[in-house]
């Protein structure tokens, strides 16, 4: 189970690099962006499919099909949707709600038990990142903004209800996922023809910053997400996730955009604390197995 964790948790560090490839990548609107980078992901997974096992063994489950394409599709369509009509700091904070909602979530399924320390593990990191995506401010509900507040829970719903239910699946292959990505790169371009313009990316540096996205944020870390949620502690991942802004947000400050401030210091103690405190049975678990010396 800790292996399948620590590659869970894989995907938390790729996704800190979102951020910097998006940028990187130009003015490519959205859904395109989402098309281009899912149809790298999904050439990602037919690439490996000789060197992972015979997935071809048992039929998948029509319900798995659409609990992963609806995860990955609803996610990034609603997640969009948060940032058209609402300030991006407070979709992203809503949106960032999931991590909590898969701990908390974690306790409705078998074999499963939720500790306090999950949940306070859970609420320290959203304080993090509150503090990293607020910078310090506050939150200010606004009702001209309701669509967006919306979309952004919609969006945080979907994704945790996607690693919830994903570990119904668990004799499901995760090179299931490259179908996952395919069906997401299609149902992108089919919004992004219905409700954008198309801008291409203007340079060879743009290009590369999109197949960037699609090899690790939005290529690889899928896959170690599925068979970490799978097989791994759902609850330490969900709480470890808050990590992801925090990653994200030291990556900007190395590449020179973004500066490093009081509250990072502080939301990194906040995000590092809680992922400890959540891991808490996980790590003392592996010191009482180790040997003794």
């Amino acid at each position: 189970m800790i292996k399948a964790t620590l590659i869970g948790f894989s995907a938390v560090v790729m996704w800190a690099l979102l951020a910097l490839f998006t940028a990187a990548s130009g003015n490519v609107p959205p859904f395109l962006l989402s098309a281009l980078s899912f149809s790298v992901a999904a050439l990602l997974g037919l690439a490996a499919r000789p060197f992972t096992p015979n997935d071809n063994a048992q039929p998948v489950p029509v319900t798995a099909w659409i609990v992963g394409i609806a995860g990955l599709f609803g996610y990034h369509f609603f997640y969009f949707t948060a940032l058209r009509n609402a300030p991006a700091v407070e979709a992203s904070l809503i949106a960032y709600l999931w991590p909590l909602l898969i701990v908390l979530g974690s306790a409705l399924m078998p074999g499963e038990r939720l500790g306090w320390h999950h949940i306070a593990g859970a609420l320290m990191g959203l304080a993090g990142t509150f503090l990293i995506i607020t910078k310090g401010g506050g939150f200010t509900y606004n009702s001209e903004f309701a669509l967006g507040y919306a979309a952004a829970g919609a969006c945080a719903l979907f994704w945790s209800g996607y690693s919830l239910l994903s570990r119904r699946f668990q004799a499901v292959p995760t090179s299931i996922v490259t179908w996952y990505c395919a069906a997401t790169a299609a149902l992108s371009a089919l919004c992004h023809l219905a409700l954008e313009t198309t801008i291409w990316p203007a340079t060879l540096q743009e290009w590369l910053a999109v197949a960037g996205l699609g090899l690790l944020p939005v290529g690889a870390a899928f896959y170690a997400w599925d068979f970490g949620v799978k097989h791994g502690n759902i609850q330490v991942l969900g709480a470890a996730s808050y990590a992801a802004p925090l990653l994200s947000t030291i990556v900007l400050i190395l590449a020179g955009q973004a500066e490093a401030t009081a509250n990072i210091v502080a939301a990194c103690l906040l995000i590092t604390g809680g992922a400890a405190l959540a891991a808490k049975n996980m790590i003392l678990r592996q010191r009482s197995a180790a040997p003794a010396e």
